[in-house]
Order: C-alpha cells, then sequence, then structure tokens
C-alpha cells in the first residue's frame, strides 16, 4: 500500500469508545496448580519439577518442596486451564517414567 491512498488524517475514537473497549476486555479464568505428597517421589524430583517445568528458583523449589513434605500439598503456580494442564500432564509424565505415583491436580482459583 502505498501512502498515497492513505487518509490526511485517521479517525480518533472518541472517550466513550476507549473504556467501552477497556470494559469488554475479558481474561482466560486462572487456575491453580496443586502438587500433593505421597511416600515414594523424592524430594529431588518435586524439586527438579518446579525448577524445570514451572520456572522457579532453587530456594523457591526448595521452599515449595518442603510445603509439599510437610503440609501435604502445596500451591505451585496459577495459570490459565490449558497451560496448567500442559505443565501437570508433564509432571505426570517425567514421574511416571521415573516410576513415582507423583500427582499434580487443577483447581479454578
Amino acid at each position: 500500500m502505498t501512502t498515497e491512498t492513505l487518509p490526511e488524517t485517521l479517525p480518533v475514537p472518541d472517550q466513550e469508545e476507549i473504556q467501552e473497549s477497556r470494559g469488554k476486555t475479558s481474561y482466560l479464568p486462572l487456575y491453580r496448580v496443586i502438587m500433593w505428597d505421597d511416600d515414594i517421589t523424592t524430594m529431588e524430583f518435586v524439586i527438579r519439577m518446579l525448577i524445570k517445568i514451572f520456572q522457579k528458583d532453587f530456594s523457591s523449589s526448595k521452599k515449595l518442596m518442603m510445603d509439599v513434605h510437610l503440609k501435604g500439598q502445596a500451591h505451585v503456580d496459577t495459570l490459565p486451564l490449558e497451560r496448567a494442564e500442559f505443565k501437570v500432564q508433564m509432571v505426570h509424565t517425567a514421574a511416571a517414567l521415573e516410576d513415582f505415583p507423583f500427582r499434580c491436580t487443577i483447581e479454578k482459583v
């Protein structure tokens, strides 16, 4: 498109139109990813999953792993449903490959 075909000035929406469009913005619903404790899965595995899959740093991963171990469960991330499901599936696949019964669940915020 050449500049010759562009209008001299572009139409400017009025303030009401801008506010209406902002009010109509919808966000994807969020879901909590919960990790659950069991008697077989190693603490090292939980830390590794938190670092590799949930992109947590080591100290945050260690704290969350201790929450899982001592409290029985921990909220590790909040994501849109599709991303939460994908990350949970990655954890379950890694756990199955190492013969751990480790489980994560998803709950709506």
